[in-house]
């Protein structure tokens, strides 16, 4: 091999090589910057990956609305009308936030169970729900729906 075509050749490798790291270092960032969406159902089943930021989603349950002493730390319930996971939050809440409505809030799960949020987003009208907390409601309905016809017999 001649002592151009030994450059050229290695000038390709080193393009080649220097692409694949540099795809390498996107997929990476992107992998570290995706964040999942997770009902209370597969939160309570093990799914969410613990100490990894995640989206959890439900309806905010009656009652669960509690205030911490420090006065910006709230503990409430979310559930999907089969599981409930406890969200803390400190911050000001959305001024939609109330019980009853739908919410989705993004953070991480602590080793004891309670989802620690950095924010939560509270629907802005009446008919307005996320659709995955919508579908994560149609799934959870949809079991107990089956559930109540297979102890009926039916």
């Amino acid at each position: 091999m001649r002592a151009a075509r030994k450059k050229r050749l290695y000038l390709i490798l080193l393009i080649v090589a220097g692409v694949g790291v540099a795809a390498a270092l996107a997929l990476n960032a992107f992998n570290q910057n995706l964040m999942f969406f997770y009902s209370p159902s597969e939160v309570s089943s093990g799914k969410a990956p613990p100490g990894h930021a995640f989206r959890l989603g439900g309806l905010v349950t009656e009652g669960s609305v509690k205030r911490l002493s420090n006065g910006l730390t709230t503990r409430f319930e979310v559930t999907d009308m089969d599981k409930t996971v406890s969200i803390e939050y400190t911050g000001i809440l959305p001024d939609l936030f109330r019980e009853g409505q739908g919410i989705v809030a993004h953070g991480k799960l602590r080793g004891d169970g309670v989802f620690v949020a950095d924010e939560v987003l509270a629907k802005h009208d009446e008919k307005y729900m996320p659709p995955e907390v919508a579908a994560a409601l149609k799934d959870s309905h949809d079991k107990g729906v089956a559930a109540g016809a297979k102890e009926a017999g039916l």
